[in-house]
């Protein structure tokens, strides 16, 4: 491996750097996006428990924010509870526009490396094709191992910048569908607190019976 490392130039520090930071994204995204720590299990059911219950002191809504982005997409619902539907609408939009922007941190530094990747390949191939031509120019094509050299400099870079991008753009797209899959969950909890906690409309009053006479 290290020999292929040395083949392939000095273009390929850039490369190894840029491989060594999209495998400490993907783990720490793995990590930080698994379902259980965005989508607790029985959670959202336990919320409209407590709301059915009032059992909604500010100390439980706080512990319920900390827990987990649900938890805390729930809290700012509960937060504005006595409020009509559209402004506790707002308050849930307002909030997980934050919290999609957590959940998205360092995606588009891994698709910049998902797209930085064969760009330094082809400019690591480059650089071989040109050190190749020095070669030819300085010595003709009598210099075998030289010419070998650039090749092998060429066709290293080539395949390393591929083997940076490839990775960085499956994790890249795979993040991208879970945190939309995420969404979509945490709307429909959202959607359900809230209709646990709408006040029930006030009873209509009978017309009064005309006078008589």
């Amino acid at each position: 491996m290290w020999e292929l490392v040395k083949a392939g130039g000095w273009p390929m520090i850039p490369l190894l750097a840029l491989s060594a930071l999209a495998l400490a994204l993907i783990v720490e995204r793995a990590w930080t996006l698994r379902r259980r720590a965005v989508l607790p299990p029985g959670l959202g059911e336990e919320v409209r428990a407590w709301a059915a219950r009032g059992k909604l002191d500010p100390a439980h809504i706080d512990s319920l924010r900390a827990t987990s982005p649900l938890g805390a997409l729930l809290a700012a619902a509960l937060d504005v509870r006595h409020a009509p539907r559209e402004r506790i609408r707002e308050r849930i939009e307002d909030v997980g526009r934050h919290l999609v922007h957590a959940m998205e941190r360092y995606l588009n530094t891994l698709g910049t490396i998902a797209a930085a990747g064969p760009l330094l390949g082809l400019f690591g191939t480059v650089v071989g094709m040109i050190k190749m031509f020095l070669v030819i120019s300085d010595a003709g094509i009598g210099d075998v191992d030289r010419l070998a050299g650039g090749i092998g400099n060429a066709l290293v870079c080539t395949a390393a910048g591929m083997i940076v991008a490839i990775p960085a753009l499956m994790a890249h797209r795979w993040f991208r569908g879970r945190i939309a899959e995420y969404i979509v969950a945490m709307e429909h909890e959202a959607i359900a607190l809230m209709d646990v906690i709408e006040p029930a409309p006030a009873p209509r009053r009978a017309p009064r019976a005309a006078a008589a006479g």
